[in-house]
């Protein structure tokens, strides 16, 4: 890759699972840590132009749970997704529970990555832009075991 993702970049696993109470309570129990809270993201009923799923606006809900170990720079996030077409739920439902995305910050490289992954072949699955970042997860599942997270900024 003329752009390489450098690995001093990793900031996150991400795992989707179908019962995310029953997941976070064994993480934490695991590695003996409270058990996270969890947040409930509803779907809009209008999809959002700042989400998108395969180039269409998104609308899904979400559970989502983060494991904090950044004082060894990274996290562990869990997601059970709502029944909505989702990256989240087209994961799920192919795959069942998984480690569905590693994250990488890039900062300003983000585009060029993600525009070289895509010419190398990987489609982007989902965009979501936020107050201060975004992220972008490509998919790359089928050669490297993996989707990957493409993020400017944590």
């Amino acid at each position: 890759m003329n752009q390489p993702i450098d690995m001093k970049g990793f900031i996150q696993i991400a795992l989707v699972v179908h019962d995310i109470d029953k997941a976070a309570k064994k993480w934490a129990e695991l590695f003996d840590v409270p058990v996270p809270s969890i947040r409930i993201d509803t779907p809009p009923e209008v999809p959002k132009e700042n989400l998108q799923y395969r180039g269409k606006p998104a609308s899904y809900g979400l559970k989502f749970a983060v494991i904090d170990c950044r004082e060894r720079g990274f996290v562990i996030e869990l997601h059970e997704p709502d029944d909505n077409p989702s990256t989240f739920r087209e994961f799920l439902d192919k795959h069942g529970n998984g480690v569905h995305h590693i994250g990488f910050e890039v900062g300003d490289k983000r585009d060029a990555i993600v525009g070289e992954l895509n010419d190398m072949g990987y489609d982007l699955r989902t965009v979501g832009i936020y107050p201060g970042s975004s992220w972008t997860i490509v998919d790359t599942e089928d050669d490297l075991g993996v989707n990957l997270n493409i993020k400017p900024k944590a």
